[in-house]
């Protein structure tokens, strides 16, 4: 029997490996939506001989398998987070900090009056500002109006 490469990434993306269970582990403990750089830390704290390609490559599997959610950050690292069901994200503006943000979901694919043509596959809401821990600190000052978004 010929094993093509194709057969081998496929086995690779599909079995639960002790380095996989690892890095979900590090994702589900660490709570914060980390980066992979803060996920490879911990994981690398009880195993140092884990290499960082493993963590990346592992997370990108997870992510891929739905068993965790990546965040993309514009401008910054993407972020893990242990949360599948849907929900939408707020990013801090001032200290980079990805909150979960509860909502009624709303099928918003449907709502969509002129898709140009794109099957659209998924949505993703992040709210951009600043998270009340640097409001507090003054750290930054609030605007009302992003100029994205429009109250009716």
């Amino acid at each position: 029997m010929v094993t093509t490469t194709a057969d081998k990434h496929d086995r690779a993306t599909t079995r639960n490996t002790i380095q996989r269970a690892l890095v979900l582990e590090a994702v589900r403990t660490l709570r914060d939506h980390p980066t992979s750089a803060d996920v490879y830390e911990a994981v690398r704290e009880h195993h140092p001989s884990i290499s960082r390609a493993t963590v990346y490559r592992n997370l990108g599997v997870l992510a891929s398998r739905g068993e965790v959610t990546r965040v993309e950050v514009p401008n910054g690292a993407d972020r893990y987070d242990f949360r599948t069901t849907p929900h939408c994200h707020a990013l801090c503006r001032t200290c980079g900090g990805v909150f979960d943000i509860e909502m009624p979901q709303v099928d918003m694919a449907s709502q969509v009056t002129d898709a140009h043509g794109f099957s659209i596959e998924r949505c993703e809401i992040v709210f951009e500002g600043v998270c009340a821990q640097c409001q507090s600190r003054g750290e930054a000052h609030v605007e009302k109006d992003c100029g994205s978004c429009h109250s009716a």
